[in-house]
């Protein structure tokens, strides 16, 4: 058995963990997995501020 480093990771609760001990990911079954959802992204072509606020971020970074 490989000794713990004492990383803290696997306290953490969640469902999986890097493991620096074993150099390995760990999952853990018995926790239910919770997805996540997906976000819609704010600045789409549909909407109407759309070209102003393209331009104004390309403008930044151009200079």
């Amino acid at each position: 058995m490989v000794e713990c480093l004492d990383c803290g990771n696997c306290r953490q609760g969640t469902a999986t963990y890097y493991c620096t001990a074993r150099n390995e990911f760990v999952i853990r079954e018995n926790q239910p997995v919770r997805e996540r959802e997906k976000r819609e992204r704010g600045w789409k072509k549909g909407n109407p501020h759309y070209e102003s606020r393209r331009r104004r971020s390309r403008e930044e970074k151009i200079g």
